[in-house]
């Protein structure tokens, strides 16, 4: 048998992606379902039904699992807003495309946008985790700019209390992450136009719009 040479190294194989993204997958719906603080990385380990020793053989702790779980799902919100951005829509259709785009995220990621909701505040005072407010800054520049375009371009009201109007659109999508669960009775887009026609129409009748049958509109 030949003996190995000290200058020869050592092969080392990477854990497969498929078994890494299913990882975060578990990582991130306990994340969720615990908080950061409270989970641990036997926690984890346990929902994915492996040693604790087994999973640092993928991570090296359980913030780089949540770094990983928020930057993978900022960079594809941001990837799809940017499309948006640069699509040269008018105000109206670019709020009708990020709530859109946003609802598509949920769908992908809904364990990291609860996540987010309920950590980033937290995180975010560490500097591994800049990324976040840097994020919060930019997301509240789009949709600011977005209906500031729309005041002044007479798209929107131009008695709208734009910040405000802001904080509801926002509070609105975002929220559904509580109780949204992917492959359910409504896709993503049709969740987006319902969302969109009450806050953009309203829930009142409109002209020439037919009242369901067996409901009477109050006169």
């Amino acid at each position: 048998m030949r003996k190995s040479s000290k200058s020869e190294k050592k092969t080392t194989v990477s854990p497969a992606p498929e078994r890494r993204r299913e990882l975060l997958a578990t990582a991130a719906e306990v994340f969720a379902a615990h908080g950061y603080n409270a989970t641990t990385v036997r926690r984890i380990a346990d929902e994915a039904g492996m040693l604790a020793g087994s999973l640092y053989y993928h991570f090296d702790s359980k913030e780089s699992m949540i770094d990983e779980i928020l930057s993978t799902f900022l960079d594809e919100l941001w990837a799809g807003y940017e499309d948006v951005l640069g699509a040269g829509l008018g105000p109206r259709e670019t709020i009708e495309a990020l709530v859109t785009e946003s609802f598509r995220e949920i769908d992908r990621h809904r364990a990291a946008v609860a996540i987010y909701q309920k950590e980033s505040k937290h995180l975010s005072a560490q500097p591994r985790f800049g990324y976040l407010t840097a994020s919060q800054r930019k997301f509240e520049q789009a949709w600011l700019g977005t209906l500031e375009r729309g005041v002044a371009e007479g798209v929107f009201r131009a008695d709208l209390d734009i910040k405000l109007a802001y904080r509801f659109l926002r509070d609105t999508v975002w929220v559904a992450a509580s109780w949204y669960r992917p492959g359910g009775q409504h896709s993503p887009e049709e969740i987006a136009r319902q969302y969109l026609s009450m806050v953009l129409d309203g829930v009142t009748p409109r002209d020439g719009v037919t009242p369901r049958d067996g409901v009477t509109p109050r006169e």
